[in-house]
């Protein structure tokens, strides 16, 4: 019998009840936001439930949202694969944007190391409980963290760019 979205949300629903909502499907992947103290259970919960079975994490990303509130300012995102069926979920943990933290689960995916890693780098989110987090691409020097939307894209005062090429004008030419 193949793994139903009806399934998934019903199990999550039924052990997890308000800590887990905004269920929708996305293409062919099934996704829905988690209350973040609750990721490790979550996660857990989705890798050694005998039906479920996502032992597989694809992948694990942070975005910064600045026009949220700041109890919504960034998210961790979770990519899960359940090879048996076929099928793929993604979590989605939104955090506090003044103090950017939430649990590891390198101890449950040792492959996340890497990932939270490199989530650090770029957006400064702390993974609590992470064997070794620092940065992992920028130079250790580093203030700032490049991906979060703080920044201007480029530098206004470049004049070696002329932007008709890059389609920035509306001139006809």
């Amino acid at each position: 019998m193949a793994l139903e979205t009806i399934q998934i949300q019903d199990k999550l629903t039924e052990t997890f009840g308000e800590n887990v909502s905004h269920y929708s499907q996305e293409k062919d992947i099934f996704s829905f936001e988690i209350a973040a103290d609750k990721i490790t259970a979550v996660i857990l919960f989705l890798k050694n439930d005998p039906e479920l079975r996502f032992h597989f994490l694809t992948d694990l990303c942070g975005i910064h949202y600045p026009d949220n509130e700041v109890s919504r300012q960034f998210a961790v995102v979770y990519h899960l694969h359940n090879w048996y069926e076929n099928k793929r979920i993604k979590i989605k943990a939104f955090i506090d944007g003044e103090n950017p933290q939430i649990r590891t689960i390198s101890n449950i995916f040792l492959s996340s190391n890497w990932m939270e890693r490199e989530t650090f780098d770029f957006y400064g989110i702390n993974f609590i409980g992470h064997p070794q987090l620092k940065r992992i691409l920028n130079m250790d020097e580093m203030i700032s963290f490049p991906m979060r939307k703080e920044f201007p894209m480029e530098d206004s005062g470049r004049t070696d760019k002329d932007d008709r090429f890059f389609g920035r004008t509306t001139d006809n030419y």
